[in-house]
């Protein structure tokens, strides 16, 4: 094995579709007009000479290393800066110009120190590099001390080890500015400068103040852009250079980025982001890029455990033991309760392989259909407003689209915070001309920052997207903005005049429902005609869309403001869901709902079932299987007696932890296969060691539909793959599944779900990714969906009807309670808060208003308690003008927190996914935890002495 090396083409490629011919060191080359020489020159293989150039960013032309000579053109111009021209003749190599280009080197390397034998980025710095290529060997000025820098003075200042991932060393920095082109380029957050002049000059983030209490974000463009060792990773400087890679898919958020993962030995040393995935194009975040030392964390548990009752110690045993021994339970219990009495749970952090398996196994080897994913408590009513309206049940765009958009209207998300790479793309959209609308309750970073700033902010009460929706419609509608053609001929009319009429009501005006949404009829007015006069317009939404009481009315409300301003099946537009784990698109696509067989088929369709049950040699139930919900509630009737959870932590994610906690605290047998004893592993019977995205082969869907390959870095520690114990559990069941490779269930997952007809391993590692629906009809994939005609034939106009939800404020409640995430960690925390992302969020705070803090009497950083119908919870408080009176936030992140204890059971109509984003609740000063927190710290306290016990 080997580094996986990426050619660095000096300058990004240009997109003109117009070639032009010119000759580089007597060879003809024809390129894209708009080229740079330097790219020319790279396409044919001659490597011009460079420092301050690399492909991920646009040309500079400051180092003058990459000097040419142009025939009949005086002087020696920087091929960078310098387009292809039609006919010129280019000398990259002359004596004029090795003379020149060793004279610059030496000036720089006559201010750089000489440690190269024991610098961190020997045979990896590219000064190094072209300190050779250019071959100098001697160097005549200032080399008995350095000439500009005094080592006693602040210009010459230490190391900033501040930042728990990278160094940052100014002596050598040779101000080439690659770092912070790099954080305005590709990044957007404007956190580095250049500070003082002339040979004081140095890299300074923000007001020269430590990187870790700066704006930098820690996504790594810095380091990865810097040719020397100013920048490095402190992984690279405690284990040495890398020497091999493999390249895998990301496992947190649902943008799906593709790194190197980098080696030496057995050892990761850094995620490196690979320029050729299609998702992140090179770019990165703080989790992808360094929060990947969760996966050799020492609260892993590596060896599978059993226990009698959740009050007994637990007991190391071998696999053998721990898979017979779940097998007999779940036997038992059917035997004794029935068929339907145990069910699972599929992981979306999981491969789709994974996923896949799982509800095979509860639908083949159980003999039911009582399966179900964490995508209920997420994205679930996306599945169902996205599949009656346009026919399928996943967003229409890939992220590139965005780069044509001219209106983005951004709904219920942050993805500055829950999707960074995907919103550095979209800044970028931003900073080139494109209007934005952001809705949401808080004043999330993009409403303002760096060089972006929102055309409206609609500050929308929590709960009242349907009628912020209906009053966008209303005005697109009895103005006369609908795209009158393209609904005509793309969708039903019927259907059409129906919402036309009920949108047209005089109760939706803006100025009615002002009373409802809290947001100003002008503004709502002008977003409205804005959305739909403003050309290419797309939406993209999170969870504060879905986990409403009204979530599947929302996404078909989406969906039908599209469809009426043509906003579908162009560049630049469509409805777009930003998923917020790695694989909840794809654990949807593998079927982990219990009313439907993968590929979104319902499991009452005879030929589908047939075909499902010729393949796996099992009769299948056509009946729809349990909910999670369900089964919770089943289990404390006393019919539900046992579950098979893969990868999920309910009782921490899940509303009403109290009832989640209740629930298995009813059954007879919990199986929990997971990396780490989480909140629910707490009620499990059996814990199965899970293995990291970086143990396995597979694929991950990512929220763009985008199917990208997942490629074992390291072994298993705990011996097996997921896959593998699935299969040793189905086994043991007497339900054997064959397979002796995660690619052997993709090629059967092709056989059977029409969408990835065309999808395996062997195309992924041909072509690197694709989106589905890939088969006969798009043997590459399908970027953008319903081009020339919806998935469904014509698109559906659905009522909307708005509805209150029944969670109100009341005098004892009196604020709404709302949740969301922060940068550094990801969903439950499980994983970052073993990191060293910790540096920047230790804890869950209550953000809150200062009207709503002064009322209270609250000051920034007291204890406060937050209570609510169901439940009690102590935070410390930040307040701040985010937030809009009457409306607290918080995120989840923090076991500890206990979010989850004080939402209610209240739920999507349709899907029942819960109501997280509207909580009644109120907020007082306190002197110490919650009765939940304390016995929550008891229990960690109790955890931690018997896994003491047991190494």
């Amino acid at each position: 094995m080997s580094l996986v090396e990426e050619i660095d083409y000096g300058t990004p490629r240009s997109r003109s579709e117009n070639m032009v011919t010119l000759t580089i060191d007597g060879f003809e080359v024809t390129v894209p007009e708009g080229t740079s020489i330097m790219r020319a020159a790279m396409e044919v293989g001659t490597k011009i000479p460079k420092l301050c150039a690399t492909d991920m960013l646009e040309s500079f032309g400051s180092c003058r290393l990459c000097l040419i000579e142009i025939e009949g053109r005086a002087g020696t111009p920087a091929s960078c800066t310098t387009p292809v021209a039609p006919g010129i003749k280019v000398v990259t190599m002359s004596d004029r110009l090795q003379r020149l280009r060793k004279g610059v080197m030496e000036l720089y390397i006559s201010d750089h120190p000489l440690d190269c034998l024991t610098c961190s980025a020997n045979g990896d710095c590219e000064l190094q590099d072209m300190a050779g290529a250019v071959g100098l060997r001697d160097v005549r000025f200032g080399m008995d001390n350095y000439s500009h820098f005094d080592k006693k003075s602040d210009l010459y200042m230490e190391k900033d080890e501040s930042n728990p991932y990278f160094t940052y060393e100014p002596s050598k920095c040779i101000v080439c500015n690659r770092c912070v082109r790099a954080c305005e380029e590709v990044q957007g957050t404007f956190a580095l400068t250049i500070s003082g002049r002339g040979f004081n000059s140095r890299v300074s983030p923000g007001m020269q103040e430590p990187f870790l209490q700066s704006e930098c974000v820690s996504c790594g463009a810095c380091v990865q852009a810097c040719p020397t060792a100013t920048l490095n990773e402190k992984a690279v400087i405690e284990i040495g250079t890398p020497e091999h890679s493999v390249v895998t898919t990301c496992a947190y958020c649902g943008v799906g980025c593709s790194f190197k993962a980098e080696m030496a030995g057995s050892k990761l040393v850094r995620m490196v982001p690979w320029k050729d995935g299609k998702a992140n194009e090179g770019h990165s975040c703080v989790k992808g890029r360094f929060a990947f030392g969760y996966s050799t964390h020492k609260d892993r548990i590596l060896k599978p455990m059993i226990r009698a009752k959740i009050t007994d110690p637990w007991k190391e045993v071998s696999w053998e033991e721990a898979i017979n021994h779940a097998a007999s339970e779940f036997k038992r219990i059917q035997a004794t309760y029935g068929r339907d009495s145990v069910g699972g749970i599929t992981s979306s952090r999981c491969t789709n392989e994974e996923t896949y398996l799982v509800q095979k196994l509860i639908r083949a080897g159980f003999g039911n259909n009582n399966v179900d994913t964490c995508a209920r408590v997420c994205h679930s009513p996306t599945g169902y407003g996205l599949s009656v309206t346009l026919g399928t049940s996943a967003g229409t765009q890939d992220f590139k689209s965005v780069e044509q958009a001219d209106v983005i209207m951004v709904i219920g998300a942050n993805p500055t915070d829950g999707h960074p790479v995907f919103a550095s793309r979209m800044k970028h959209r931003l900073r080139q001309g494109a209007k934005l609308i952001v809705a949401d309750p808080r004043r999330i970073d993009l409403v303002k920052s760096p060089h972006i700033a929102a055309d409206f902010h609609l500050p929308l009460k929590p709960g009242t997207n349907v009628a912020f929706i209906n009053s966008m419609a209303h005005v697109i509608v009895t103005e006369g903005l609908i795209d009158e053609k393209y609904v005509r001929e793309r969708c039903e009319i019927a259907d059409f005049e129906s919402w036309a009429r009920m949108v047209a009501d005089e109760k939706y005006s803006p100025e009615n429902m002002e009373q409802y949404t809290g947001i100003p009829a002008a503004n709502l007015r002008g977003a409205a005609r804005l959305y739909a006069t403003g050309g290419n317009a797309a939406i993209y939404y999170g969870l504060g869309v879905t986990e409403h009481s009204q979530g599947s009315t929302m996404v078909m409300g989406m969906a039908n403001l599209a469809m009426a301003t043509g906003n579908i099946g162009k560049e630049g537009a469509g409805v777009n869901p930003l998923r917020g784990q790695n694989n909840v698109q794809g654990s949807c696509d593998m079927g982990s709902f219990p009313h439907e067989l993968p590929g979104y088929r319902h499991v009452s369709d005879d030929a589908t079932r047939e075909m499902f049950e010729s393949l796996w040699g099992r009769p299948l139930s056509n009946e729809p299987g349990l909910r999670i919900p369900n089964m919770l509630d089943e289990a404390i009737g006393g019919r539900f007696k046992g579950i098979y959870i893969q990868g999920e932590d309910i009782v921490q994610s899940d509303p009403d932890a109290q009832h989640v906690a209740g629930g298995l605290s009813a059954m007879e047998c919990v199986v929990v296969q997971d990396l780490f004893i989480c909140e629910t592993a707490k009620y499990a019977h059996v814990f199965l060691p899970g293995s990291s995205f970086l143990e396995k082969d597979g694929t991950f869907t990512n929220a763009e539909r985008r199917i990208s390959r997942v490629r074992k870095v390291v072994t298993p520690m705990a011996g097996y793959a997921d896959w593998e114990v699935t299969l040793m559990l189905a086994k043991a069941l007497g339900y054997e599944m064959n397979y002796s490779h995660p690619s052997e269930i993709m090629d059967e997952i092709a056989r059977l779900t029409p969408t990835f007809t065309n999808v395996s391993f062997d195309l992924l590692e041909k072509v690197g990714s694709v989106q589905w629906p890939c088969n006969e009809a798009a043997p590459l994939g399908t970027p953008m969906m319903h081009v020339d005609r919806f998935v469904r034939g014509k698109g559906k106009f659905m009522l909307t009807e708005y509805v209150p939800t029944e969670e109100r404020t009341t005098h004892k409640f009196p604020l709404i309670l709302t949740t969301g995430r922060i940068l550094a960690h990801y969903n439950v925390g499980a994983q970052t808060r073993r990191t060293d992302n910790v540096a920047w969020h230790p804890e869950d705070v209550l953000e809150i208003h200062p009207f709503d803090a002064e009322n209270r009497g609250l000051r920034d950083g007291d204890l406060v308690a937050i209570q609510s119908r169901v439940g009690e919870v102590s935070l410390r408080a930040k307040i701040t003008d985010r937030m809009q009176p009457g409306v607290v936030y918080t995120t989840f992140h923090h076991p500890v927190t206990g979010a989850n204890v004080i939402t209610t059971d209240y739920s999507d109509w349709a899907t029942n996914c819960p109501e997280y984003k509207v909580t009644a609740v109120e907020v007082r000063k306190t002197n110490g935890p919650s009765y939940w927190q304390e016995k929550f710290l008891e229990e960690e306290i109790s955890l931690t002495r018997i896994l003491d016990a047991a190494e």
